[in-house]
């Protein structure tokens, strides 16, 4: 179940700007992991910023006193989607290890300011804004026009691009999320489906033509084909970002056993029966 975000951060539903901002940074300086070593202080910190992002923004505030924190179509607000601009987060490292944290929005460097007692001392992160696209977009690669910081740009989404990778430019990162499809599922750069075939067909063998990413193709099925038999496809999965080579296609192949046969065919399967008794089935 969702948190209610005004009371992650403590305030009542009637709090100003001002207020909210105020018991943001109180908390945020509390639990930020750099400070607070506690196994959840992680975690809170999230919650604490998801909450800031909504509350602090009076347009995604108002959205989320109407409808809650799925928003009006079921999706979290605060994601961009098409030519939209979206949240950011900010990104640094310590140590050589890179470390992310979704400050809402707001500048963590005032953050670091009340720990240091001064800047901050990794320096100003480029801004992150989270991108959703559609399955076969990230199969195909898509250039996407979207108005960011207030100017319009053409982002380039190369062919592969998996979900969580981000695409890095001069002075901004894109963070790629992809919608699930309703018939491939991904894993890496492989891709799995599922076909169902006839019962003669996967005793006598012989080949389908079937879905794939580039259209149809044909599936050689194995005389003798089990249901739940993964059947693989090389070479036809997602291409590799930044490489010439392609996952596969994995087919799970599941038998239909037909519900009604006439006469003939009962008589034909019954000999089948009869002479599999004698000499074994296979």
């Amino acid at each position: 179940m969702a948190k209610d975000y005004y009371e992650v951060l403590g305030v009542s539903k009637s709090a100003s700007q001002d207020d909210i901002k105020k018991a943001y940074r109180k908390l945020a300086v509390e639990f930020h992991p750099d400070k607070n070593k506690s196994k959840d202080a992680e975690e809170k910190f999230k919650e604490i910023s998801e909450a800031y992002e909504v509350l602090s923004n009076p347009q995604k505030r108002q959205g989320y006193d109407q409808f809650g924190a799925a928003g009006p179509q079921g999706g979290p607000f605060g994601n961009a989607q098409g030519g939209g601009q979206g949240p950011f987060k900010y990104y640094y490292s310590t140590n050589g290890a890179s470390q992310g944290f979704d400050f809402g929005g707001g500048d963590p460097f005032d953050i670091f300011e009340q720990f240091f007692g001064g800047g901050s001392p990794f320096g100003r992160a480029k801004p992150t804004y989270a991108l959703t696209i559609d399955f076969m977009d990230a199969v195909n690669g898509v250039t996407k026009k979207l108005t960011l910081d207030g100017k319009k740009r053409d982002i380039k989404i190369p062919e592969g691009i998996n979900s969580g990778q981000r695409i890095r430019f001069d002075n901004f990162d894109i963070l790629v999320e992809i919608r699930p499809h309703d018939f491939f599922e991904r894993r890496g750069a492989d891709i799995f489906s599922e076909e169902t075939i006839p019962l003669t067909l996967a005793i006598l063998g012989g080949v389908r033509e079937i879905r794939s990413l580039k259209g149809t193709v044909k599936l050689k099925i194995p005389e003798g084909t089990q249901s739940d038999t993964l059947i693989r496809i090389k070479d036809k999965g997602i291409k590799h970002v930044n490489s010439a080579s392609y996952g596969s296609h994995f087919v799970r192949v599941r038998v239909e056993i037909p519900k009604k046969i006439n006469s003939k065919q009962k008589k034909l399967i019954e000999e089948f029966e009869e002479e599999s008794t004698k000499k074994g089935w296979f």
